[in-house]
């Protein structure tokens, strides 16, 4: 007898005899009780698949399968499919007003905690200058008590604050009578992160946003969010924060701003003057500027630090080009 043959008989047996056991069981059996006719495990099931039919039933059901997988792939390609929701909303730039061609840029005043002199000089340039618009660029109130740091309780309170930073802003528009823009800078943003911690369900109310409490639509000024980018022009007008804690500068601000952004911008944030520009292959000079701040400059905190005194002077020609001066503030005078 031939010795597949013979193998055959003993798989049939087994087979009929365990008729309700797995094949794999079966194919455990035949490798442990004939280890000499069974080599392998593998072998043992192919004989036990064979004797069963599974084999040849295996391959029409794998063409079954097939086919079905074809047909659900055709289906599934003429299906429309049904998007989860997004969240995700992108923040628009925003262009100043055309007429707004003669802007004076303040940044970093902290009210309560101002420079006045230094304030003052701003101020009185920009009515020398005739200017049509006023652009904050953030951090114009301090929000001391909204900061997350250890809190001085004696000093001056949050709705102070907020009475100081209205009647500052309704002198401007009185004085001046032109375009007010508001940037929302990082000491804004504490607002909100205070009503995180201590009253997320004011969250989303319109009366509790800070421009509400500043009453901006009152006044008339014009909101910039927190992480939103403006333009003059075709220069691009930032706080500083919307990079993240702050652009890096291992040379100065400016620097840093421009290997963040390689665009022409301008900067507060870094309560420091400065200027850096390059140019590239094909000409084309790309301009960064840092602007000085108009608050104390020898805080409790930091009273040891490379901050000073300035604000600049932004005009816009028909083209959208633009010219910048920035200026210091040294010892009372500009420089």
């Amino acid at each position: 007898m031939a010795i597949a043959t013979y193998k055959r008989e003993i798989a049939t047996d087994y087979c009929k005899k365990f008729s309700n056991a797995s094949t794999m069981a079966i194919s455990r059996m035949l490798l442990n009780e004939h280890p000499f006719d069974f080599k392998t495990f593998d072998n043992a099931r192919s004989m036990v698949r064979a004797c069963r039919g599974e084999k040849a039933k295996s391959q029409a059901g794998n063409a079954t399968v097939e086919k079905r997988s074809e047909l659900e792939k055709k289906q599934f390609m003429n299906q429309t499919f049904t998007m989860p929701e997004s969240d995700y909303k992108e923040l628009q730039p925003i262009q100043l007003a055309k007429a707004c061609s003669n802007v004076l840029f303040l940044s970093d005043i902290h009210l309560p905690y101002q420079d006045n002199e230094a304030l003052k000089i701003a101020l009185d340039y920009g009515k020398s200058e005739k200017v049509n618009a006023i652009y904050l660029n953030g951090d114009t109130m301090d929000m001391y008590q909204a900061s997350r740091y250890a809190k001085d309780r004696r000093l001056r309170d949050l709705g102070g604050e907020l009475d100081l930073t209205r009647n500052f802003l309704k002198e401007l528009r009185d004085q001046f009578q032109v375009p007010v823009y508001y940037k929302m800078g990082n000491h804004e943003e504490r607002w909100e992160n205070f009503l995180k911690l201590n009253a997320p369900e004011m969250l989303g109310i319109n009366d509790f946003e800070l421009s509400s409490l500043l009453r901006f639509s009152e006044l008339g000024i014009i909101e910039v969010k927190s992480k939103q980018t403006s333009y003059a022009g075709k220069l691009a007008l930032l706080h500083g924060h919307e990079f993240g804690h702050s652009v890096f500068s291992p040379v100065n601000p400016a620097r840093g701003l421009y290997m963040r952004a390689k665009e022409c911008s301008i900067i507060g944030h870094h309560h420091q003057t400065s200027e850096h520009s390059e140019k590239s292959l094909s000409g084309d000079v790309v301009t960064t500027w840092s602007v000085g701040s108009l608050c104390g400059l020898r805080p409790e905190y930091l009273p040891n630090n490379k901050w000073n005194h300035g604000f600049a002077h932004i005009t816009i020609n028909k083209d959208q080009s633009y010219e910048v001066n920035n200026m210091r503030i040294i010892e009372g005078k500009i420089r």
